[in-house]
C-alpha cells in the first residue's frame, strides 16, 4: 500500500509572502488544517491552523496595542509563522510509514514530495481509508 495510491493529489497551498489572513481564509474555505507552503511547486514549509491561531493577536492584545505596528494580521506573512523543516514522504513509501510518522509526531498530514517538488499530501483520513480497504479486502 504505497502513499502515492492514497494521497490527495490536488493539494491546496499558499505562498510564503501570502498574509496569514489569506491562509486562514483558505483553510476555512477548504476545511483543511494544514497548508503546504510552496514556491514554483517546491515545498518550502508548512503552516497549520495552530500556527495561525498563535499568530493572530487576541482581542485583549488588540485593544491594548490599538493596532500597533506588527499586530495587524494582514501585515504578517505566512513565512513568518510557518515551519520550514517539514516532515515529508515519498510517493513510494508505505502508508504504514505515514501512519507511524503522523502518530509519532502528532501531526494530521504529511506532504508527499519527489525531490523537493510537492506531488500530494497524505492525511489522517487517507490513512484510515487505506486501512479500511484492507478490512474490506480491496487491497
Amino acid at each position: 500500500m504505497n502513499v502515492g495510491r492514497w494521497m490527495q493529489k490536488h493539494v491546496i497551498t499558499v505562498r510564503p509572502r501570502d498574509s496569514i489572513v489569506h491562509a486562514r481564509r483558505v483553510m476555512e474555505e477548504h476545511r483543511v488544517n494544514q497548508l503546504p507552503v510552496v514556491v514554483d511547486d517546491r515545498l518550502v514549509g508548512i503552516v497549520t491552523d495552530r500556527d495561525l491561531r498563535d499568530a493572530f493577536p487576541s482581542v485583549f492584545e488588540v485593544r491594548r496595542a490599538r493596532r500597533a505596528r506588527g499586530t495587524d494580521p494582514a501585515s504578517i506573512v505566512v513565512e513568518d509563522v510557518m515551519s520550514a523543516n517539514v516532515l515529508t514522504l515519498d510517493p513510494e513509501a508505505d502508508v504504514r510509514e505515514g501512519a507511524r510518522l503522523m502518530r509519532g509526531e502528532r501531526i494530521g498530514s504529511v506532504p508527499v514530495v519527489q525531490g523537493k517538488r510537492l506531488v500530494g499530501i497524505l492525511t489522517r483520513s487517507d490513512v484510515l481509508d487505506a486501512f479500511l480497504s484492507l478490512e474490506r479486502g480491496l487491497v
